[in-house]
Parts: structure tokens; sequence; C-alpha cells
């Protein structure tokens, strides 16, 4: 049983972390790279709207905050914060504050979006299984999360979320043993890694990856061409390059 849990423990912990990260990379290069049209997520604002409205500014806002809350929690060096006096206490209580809230309206708004496609049959007929698969997981995810508040809450020292810095940033950095600061933490802190990693792996096959392009947006915007040339159906090919000036087009 020891062996046991010493496996699970290692493997969640020290090698999941850098499986996610290579099937994150190479699985979204070799999708984009194949099947650039897939690249999205499908629409079906035409159906029940209001009720896609209210889910998705719920999901949508309550996810970006509690993954760069993740974000900037987990991989914040420690030293920054000593450096800048915060005492751990604080960011910890920061943490379950805006983490709640975050939560819970990404958890009422991954509700509404998951009975808008399955009581649906025009929706449903339209959903694909890694659709609705997803964001059940997301949904067990953010459920799972909001239950860690309460683990949380008989240790605000802080003491806990340093070990789990602590790890993050040791995954980062290659040092291999970072695994074992963490390996007596509560189940359901493993399971909400866990669930974590997973859905990284699946990120880039499927509607997830249109966050990517979310991002990515305002820089091709940027470093678009400056010219854009338009012309009417009846307008003859333009001739050979160098041979006339094209103007912008208004």
């Amino acid at each position: 049983m020891l062996f046991s849990n010493f496996s699970i423990d290692f493997f969640i912990f020290g090698v999941m972390p850098y499986i996610a990260l290579t099937v994150l990379v190479v699985g979204s290069i070799a999708r984009y790279e194949r099947d650039p049209f897939t690249w999205k997520s499908s629409s079906s604002q035409l159906l029940r709207r209001k009720q896609l409205v209210w889910g998705s500014i719920l999901f949508h806002v309550g996810i970006i905050i509690v993954f760069g809350g993740h974000l900037i929690g987990l991989f914040t060096p420690i030293w920054v914060l000593d450096t800048l006096g915060i005492p751990y206490a604080m960011k910890q209580w920061l943490a379950v504050i805006l983490g709640g809230v975050a939560g819970i309206a990404a958890l009422i708004g991954a509700t509404m979006l998951i009975h808008r496609r399955v009581t649906d049959p025009r929706i449903w007929r339209h959903t694909s299984v890694a659709d609705i698969g997803i964001l059940v997981m997301i949904w067990v995810q953010l459920f799972v999360g909001l239950g860690t508040i309460f683990l949380t809450l008989q240790h605000m020292d802080g003491a806990e979320m340093v070990r789990f810095m602590t790890w993050s940033q040791s995954v980062v950095t290659l040092e291999l043993n970072a695994w074992a600061e963490v390996i007596d933490v509560h189940w359901m802190y493993k399971f909400h890694i866990f669930l974590g990693l997973l859905i990284t792996m699946l990120f880039p096959f499927t509607r997830l990856v249109h966050m990517v392009s979310g991002f990515a947006a305002p820089f091709r915007y940027l470093l678009r061409p400056g010219y854009q040339l338009v012309r009417s159906r009846r307008q003859k090919p333009l001739p050979k390059r160098g041979t006339s000036k094209v103007t912008p087009a208004e």
C-alpha cells in the first residue's frame, strides 16, 4: 500500500507535469499545422441566446480570474513576497476570497452552459463528446477547487500555500525531487492538481484552444500588413510587382 501511494504521488507531482506541458505544446502546434480551421470554438449563439450570454459571461470572467490567480499565486517567487513584506497569511486570504467569488461565478456559468446544451435537443445534436466532456471536467474541477477552500481555512498561516508554490516553481526549474514537497497534502488537493494537469493535456484537442486565439488576436492585429488590396469583380488583374503603385484601402 505504501509503495502504491508513493507511486501515485510521484506520478502526479513528479512525472505528470512534464507530460502535460509536452502534450500541451506539441499537441497545440500539431493541431494548428494540420487542422487550422478547427482552431476555434463552434458557435450556437442563435439558440437560447439569453442563457448563453449570462452563462458565458459568468463562466469566462470567473475562469479567467481563477486561472490568472493560480498562475500568479503559484509562480510568484517567494522572495518577492518577502521583499515586498507581504505576509503569507494575507496572500492566502486574498486567494480564498477572490478565488472563492470567481470560482462560484465560473461554476454557476458552467452549470448554465451545461444545462443549455443538455436540455435543448437542437444544441445537443451539434454538441460533440469533446465539447460536453471538457465542460463537465471543468465543472468538476471548479467544484473540487471550491471544496479545497474549506481545507485551506483550517491553516491560514500560509505554510501550505508556500509548499505548493515551492513545488510549482521547482517543476519549472527541473528540480526532479520537488514532488516530495507536497507528498503528504490532503487527497482533495492531489485530485485538484491531477484534474488540472489532465485538462492541460486535453487542451489541444478540445474547444479550449480558442483561448490561445483570444490572447494572440491583439498581437496579430499589430503585426498585420499595413495595406489591404480591394478591387471589384470587373477590375482587371493587378499588374506585376514593380510596374504599378498600389494605394492603401480606405
